[in-house]
């Protein structure tokens, strides 16, 4: 058991995109994040509390009451946005004001406070040098937990090796990710050899990352609402 929360508690996620003045089709950029979170709020109907609505031009919110879906979520944005980069931070604590699902705005409580304060801290880390990057953290309302500490040094991790793929790295392991099989059937779709596509997963450490993911994922799924 990777944590111990003794309240019922509600995940927050706020998405921001990062250096967004700086896109050049930022309007575009707006209006696919508008779409991925419209099929997130299909998909993932049964696990949000309250649907990921925009909440400025380049910031989202939602509220989920299951932790399972929370990698799935986040790598869906990554891939639709690719190659814009978006900081996501994750709140674990309880709402105090009523729940509107049709949008996870006007709700308020140290979830959300949580997920503005790993934002926060994201940026913080950005400004300064020698000090290790991420793009993802978790923050847990309540006592410090190591747990928590432990994974978002794993996210950090992750964030390192994903920010060292080449253009071919990563066209390939979207292929294996978005097709779930083997790599000789990536070596026909992508018309390479399977040696090849082999070696761009290794050089990628993709497997090494993937292992860190279904980690991260599996301590994350413990997080939820067991009466809803």
């Amino acid at each position: 058991m990777y944590f111990k929360i003794e309240y019922e508690p509600y995940i927050a996620i706020i998405g921001d995109i990062k250096d967004s003045k700086d896109i050049v089709n930022r309007y575009d950029t707006q209006e696919t994040l508008k779409d991925i979170l419209s099929k997130i709020n299909t998909t993932y109907s049964k696990e949000i509390a309250s649907k990921f609505v925009v909440t400025l031009g380049d910031e989202f919110q939602g509220l989920l009451k299951d932790g399972s879906v929370i990698i799935p979520i986040i790598n869906e944005i990554e891939k639709s946005l690719h190659p814009v980069k978006m900081r996501f931070g994750i709140g674990v604590g309880e709402i105090h004001t009523s729940i509107n699902y049709e949008m996870a705005i006007g709700s308020d409580g140290p979830c959300f406070y949580k997920a503005r304060e790993a934002i926060l801290s994201l940026k913080n880390k950005e400004r300064k040098k020698e000090v290790a990057k991420s793009l993802y953290q978790l923050e847990v309302d309540g006592k410090s937990n190591e747990t928590v500490n432990l994974i978002n040094t794993i996210f950090t991790l992750m964030t390192a090796i994903k920010e060292s793929w080449s253009d071919r790295q990563r066209e390939t392991i979207l292929n294996l990710e978005n097709h779930n099989d083997g790599q000789s059937e990536v070596a026909r779709r992508m018309g390479i050899r399977q040696s090849s596509v082999q070696k761009h997963l290794v050089n990628a450490k993709y497997y090494t990352y993937k292992e860190a993911l279904d980690i991260v994922a599996e301590a994350l799924s413990e997080i939820g609402r067991q009466n809803d």
